[in-house]
């Protein structure tokens, strides 16, 4: 369903202050968006992975309605939390998956019930997020850019919105953090003899 940034942000807003039909409104017109970013993730998962999208998006919409008093400024801050749920989301999975796989008691949740993630893809997901960590740790707002437009497909200037920072900020950080992740995974690969490639290779990833 097409909807403009503006009706998008008043649903989000009545949602805000407490309205329950605005949520119910508000679902059919966010859908094909949340679809679509559930589709970029799971699009990237090696052929035999029985991950699927519309069980990424059930778990994301439970989260999302579960947000206690939510203050929604605009569309790019719900999609902005959409891609923190995503992330987490998969990266939970992966890395029951692989605690599994070592012989623990897997961590449940709902996307399990919907497949496997392949222990490449796994190992691929788990790398990600513990090098986007690093991240976060030497410079968070360049963690963040990445997380907002890999995991979310911000646009630059919807980055730079949920930031509050310049549009060339978010491209200098985007650059530099894109460059500084492909070493990190490039070098967690080599180490641990996997056989993933990184995302942010120059090849695997335009900017």
């Amino acid at each position: 369903m097409d909807s403009t940034p503006k009706e998008v942000t008043g649903l989000l807003q009545a949602w805000s202050n407490g309205d329950k039909e605005a949520l119910d409104k508000l679902m059919p017109q966010v859908y094909d968006e949340l679809h679509r970013l559930a589709n970029r993730h799971l699009g990237r998962d090696r052929p035999g992975s029985s991950l699927q999208t519309t069980a990424l998006i059930h778990e994301a919409y439970l989260r999302l309605v579960d947000q206690r008093n939510p203050r929604w400024q605009n569309r790019a801050h719900f999609f902005s939390i959409a891609a923190l749920l995503m992330r987490r989301i998969l990266v939970d999975h992966a890395r029951s998956r692989r605690y599994a796989k070592r012989g623990g008691a897997a961590i449940r949740v709902s996307l399990a019930e919907a497949g496997g993630v392949a222990e490449v893809r796994a190992a691929e997901i788990v790398a990600l997020d513990d090098a986007l960590n690093s991240l976060a740790e030497l410079d968070p707002r360049k963690s963040r850019v990445v997380e907002l437009r890999f995991f979310g497909g911000l646009s630059v200037e919807e980055t730079a919105e949920v930031l509050g920072v310049s549009p060339n900020t978010v491209i200098r950080d985007w650059s530099m953090a894109k460059a500084w992740l492909h070493r990190e995974m490039s070098k967690r690969t080599k180490n641990n003899n996997s056989l993933f490639t990184s995302p942010f290779s120059p090849v695997s990833y335009g900017a």
